[in-house]
């Protein structure tokens, strides 16, 4: 299969100076469970740091006030819950109609695992419309049917290389040593956008693959995804095609695990730094020609 080889970036949707927060989107988060609110909000904030006008995160009802308190920028909708704090099958309906009035969805940071959480997530993916970014336990909610599936709204993926082998059905070690072909294939089959995560990120549709250069192993921390499934939703919110908004928002990702690193050191480098340098990676990528 013959792909077209992209390294220029796409540069962001610049900000009318007569602009209101409706005009650079609304993110609907759909993330977190008892133990994982974390997630929720790293993702959440990516979003708010990636430029999105506004940001709502839909989480289940036993953790809201901890997701409201951890991003105060952002609204919240709490939703029905089970008794081991994930969404409830009846959380589904609520969501679709809260997904009616957003731009782009960011689905799967911290949602546990179980038949519940597949049901609400094939749910979402077969009925909503807007573009979707899929991501951590969404993606693993996705893995049984994966096989035979196809998006019904613009889809993007961005998995790590465990959670692609789950999707495609083989071992971690074949995927890395056959990278660019199964994420490739994938993506083309699928009709998706397919971020494969790790040293050397690949973004491609099946027509095109970018190799990001940026990043360093002191990435290579929990949440660290989290805020890539915000940062690239919140680009998809304002108007970027999917392709580009992978592209860029895996390169400004990677590019504020550098500019942290060389403050902080790869060491002690955690995902909630990505968060504050986010904005120096911004004014960096605008400064160069």
């Amino acid at each position: 299969m013959t792909v077209d080889i992209v390294e220029d970036l796409p540069r962001w949707p610049q900000r009318p100076v007569d602009a209101h927060k409706g005009t650079f989107g609304h993110v609907l988060v759909v993330a977190g469970s008892r133990g994982m609110s974390g997630a929720a909000v790293l993702c959440g904030t990516a979003a708010l740091r990636g430029g999105s006008g506004t940001v709502q995160i839909a989480v289940p009802e036993t953790i809201q006030s901890t997701v409201a308190v951890g991003q105060v920028c952002a609204t919240t909708a709490g939703l029905p819950a089970t008794e081991q704090g994930q969404f409830a099958p009846h959380a589904l309906g609520p969501l679709i109609r809260l997904a009616a009035n957003a731009d782009v969805l960011a689905v799967g940071p911290g949602l546990g695992r179980g038949r519940i959480v597949q049901h609400i997530v094939s749910g979402l993916v077969g009925s909503v419309s807007c573009p979707i970014v899929l991501d951590a336990d969404g993606l693993n909610a996705l893995a049984p049917v994966a096989a035979d599936w196809r998006p019904r709204c613009p889809a993007v993926l961005t998995p790590h290389p465990g959670e692609f082998a789950r999707l495609v059905g083989v071992d971690t070690s074949s995927v890395q040593q056959r990278r660019q072909e199964w994420a490739i294939r994938f993506a083309a089959d699928h009709q998706v956008v397919l971020v494969l995560k790790g040293y050397q990120t690949l973004v491609t549709d099946g027509r095109r693959l970018y190799v990001n250069r940026t990043g360093n192993a002191g990435m290579a921390t929990g949440g660290s995804g989290d805020v890539l499934t915000g940062l690239i939703a919140a680009l998809i919110g304002q108007g970027m095609p999917l392709f580009e908004a992978a592209q860029l928002g895996t390169h400004l990702h990677g590019l504020a695990g550098d500019l942290a690193r060389d403050e902080l050191g790869e060491t002690s480098l955690i995902a909630s730094d990505l968060l504050a340098y986010l904005p120096r990676a911004f004014l960096r990528l605008s400064r160069q020609p």
